[in-house]
């Protein structure tokens, strides 16, 4: 954070926001999402044309041309070569602990109080910068101290590169038409592997903003083909959730815990659709009472049941108007399967896979707690099989951003706009 002008006065200075930018791993290097291919030269733009500009994924293009990919946990750099053998081990999990190990070991000032910080993941340590005094300093030096506590130990395993590696793997090997394997860096990889993904963590920040503070987790992924190297693809994600300063570090830092649990879980699955598995068709989709789930005040995205195992219903509608191919017109009601996902605050609590029909009766009893649950169209195309999004609350005065949390504990911002089921538990 730039510091303020000399020529300030105090009171204009009291008038700026105070902001405190903790970095807790190492700095963020933004990389701007590109499928790097040769092209011819540009036609007329045309609306297919813009529609496939906007899309989010990698293209159909360089997806068609990677049938078996080896997913490997950290960052690939572009000076590295990709080998057949892979004698040579990239900077990743391992070499990245060691630099962790070296550089996070260092005694280092943060603000008044000087740590030894040592991260399983590339990191270097941060420092405060800002002058803040008084509580909210406390609070800030309470807050960096328990949380530099929790990634020295094994509480922050979840953001280690190879358990987001193992993520994005589970992600990729549902697709039929493309055969994944995830490996160790030291691994040899097949000759006949078409590309390598390497997927890594790249930071942690927090950012104290008056009484609140954001924490944000930045993801790297990059793909590159077996035989000559060529950088196909990279793409950095971001996961960010916000909340009071105190509600982070209260019980035992569980809300910090729970942020944790779904960085991973989101950028790991984001990394696998954005790269190989979905597809984004103009559509509607939207939740249904049943006769075991009424809305709330007319409301579709809010409903109540008296049954732990309520049968949840819901309505797709396809729009037309895609740009992916003659595929999409030609797709029957035969060809559609859903996912469902139901989670509490902390996690996943139940799922069922490729259900043939627009409704399911939960078949284990859910727990007595706010819930949160979506469904995805999976479409079956010739012979392999394509994922649609999850399903959000979104209008015109609200654009649901899966990534971005507006208050972590009410809701996660991965489930923030899914739609939310209370259980009216009969008291025993």
């Amino acid at each position: 954070m730039k510091a303020l002008r000399k020529s300030k006065t105090v009171t204009q200075a009291i008038m700026y926001r105070r902001r405190v930018l903790f970095a807790v791993l190492v700095a963020l290097v933004a990389v701007p999402a590109a499928a790097i291919e040769p092209t011819e030269a540009p036609e007329a733009a045309t609306e297919e044309a813009e529609a496939v500009a906007q899309a989010t994924h990698l293209s159909e293009e360089v997806r068609a041309a990677v049938k078996k990919v080896v997913v490997l946990p950290g960052r690939g750099s572009a000076s590295e070569a990709t080998t057949g053998s892979y004698q040579k081990q990239t900077a990743g999990l391992y070499e990245g602990m060691d630099k962790g190990r070296r550089m996070g070991g260092v005694r280092t000032e943060i603000g008044p109080v000087s740590t030894r910080v040592v991260i399983p993941i590339l990191t270097i340590p941060g420092t405060v910068v800002g002058g803040i005094s008084g509580a909210t300093q406390r609070k800030i030096q309470e807050f960096r101290d328990r949380l530099t506590e929790d990634l020295e130990r094994a509480a922050t395993e979840q953001l280690t590169n190879d358990a987001l590696a193992s993520d994005v793997f589970w992600g990729l090997r549902r697709l039929p038409n493309l055969d994944s394997r995830v490996f160790a860096l030291t691994t040899p990889v097949p000759e006949d592997t078409d590309a390598i993904l390497h997927v890594g963590f790249e930071g942690i920040t927090i950012d104290v903003d008056g009484k609140d503070a954001v924490i944000t987790t930045t993801a790297n992924a990059v793909l590159r083909r077996l035989s000559d190297g060529e950088h196909l693809y990279e793409e950095n994600l971001v996961y960010q959730d916000r909340d009071a300063l105190d509600a982070w570090t209260r019980n035992n830092n569980s809300l910090w815990h729970d942020y944790a649990n779904y960085a991973r879980h989101y950028l790991g699955r984001e990394i696998a659709a954005r790269a190989f598995d979905r597809v984004e068709l103009r559509h509607e989709l939207k939740p249904l009472e049943t006769a075991s789930v009424k809305r709330v005040k007319k409301d579709d995205w809010q409903a109540v049941s008296k049954s732990p195992t309520p049968t949840l219903a819901w309505e797709l509608s396809l729009l037309g108007g895609d740009a992916y191919g003659e595929w999409v017109s030609a797709l029957e009601p035969s060809d559609i399967s859903y996912d469902l996902e139901i989670y509490d605050m902390q996690r996943l609590v139940y799922s069922a896979r490729e259900l043939p029909q627009s409704s399911h009766t939960v078949e284990e009893e859910l727990p007595c707690k706010p819930l949160r649950w979506s469904v995805r169209p999976s479409y079956r195309v010739q012979g392999g099989r394509k994922f649609g999004e999850w399903m959000r609350f979104s209008s015109d005065t609200h654009v649901s951003k899966a990534n971005e949390g507006r208050r972590a504990s009410e809701a996660p911002a991965y489930i923030q706009d899914f739609a939310s089921l209370i259980l009216k538990c009969r008291r025993r």
